[in-house]
């Protein structure tokens, strides 16, 4: 079992009793995962989060609902650029390829680059919503909403989007702060740390 060096120390699997330990197990039998994302080692520091987070996650990006799982990593990706998170980059780029998404597309959410061909205009829009829910959430307005309908995105949809932004919110930060580094789970090219420096 491979350790990482994190800034302040994490619950690893080896290390994990009771309450944690069998969260750890339920998370690998009902995902069907070989280890456990260091993401949620970092919730085991406190206990009665864990499981709470599990959930959360679960609830808003693997189960069926208003968005399809691909513009949801394509959210988790592109917010997780802009809050020059390596860790959770990385992680949502990998699941957005496993959701058909081309180099191009991941290229252009690991840079920020919303005029990237690779993008529908109804994809772009809802990235911009998101950013700007991410950078400057007190200045959306109704403007903003009307401007999301305008190309086909429903009231559930935006909503949805807003409540997956907001967990990378939290997600990006306690990832930054514990020091968890990129998994290299896909190769995003040079581009990337001017991205991140951007952000």
């Amino acid at each position: 079992m491979t350790t990482i060096a994190t800034i302040i120390p994490i619950v690893e699997e080896d290390a994990a009793t009771g309450a944690v330990a069998e969260a750890y197990a339920d998370y690998r039998t009902r995902f069907e995962r070989d280890h456990i994302p260091s993401i949620l080692k970092c919730f085991a520091t406190h206990p009665p989060l864990l499981e709470q987070m599990i959930a959360l996650a679960s609830t808003l990006l693997f189960t069926e609902s208003h968005l399809s799982r691909k513009i949801k990593e394509m959210i988790a990706t592109y917010i997780s650029a802009l809050n020059a998170c390596p860790y959770c980059l990385d992680s949502h780029a990998s699941f957005l390829r496993t959701q058909g998404g081309s180099n191009e597309l991941l290229q252009a959410l690991s840079n920020a680059n919303l005029d990237s061909p690779s993008l529908t205009l109804r994809e772009s829009r809802m990235l911009d919503f998101v950013g700007k829910v991410t950078i400057e959430s007190h200045r959306i307005s109704p403007d903003d909403i009307n401007l999301m309908k305008s190309v086909g995105w429903a009231q559930q949809e935006i909503a949805e989007a807003v409540h997956i932004t907001a967990l990378f919110a939290c997600f990006n930060r306690v990832a930054n702060t514990f020091g968890l580094p990129s998994q290299n789970l896909l190769d995003h090219g040079p581009n990337l740390v001017h991205a991140r420096e951007k952000a």
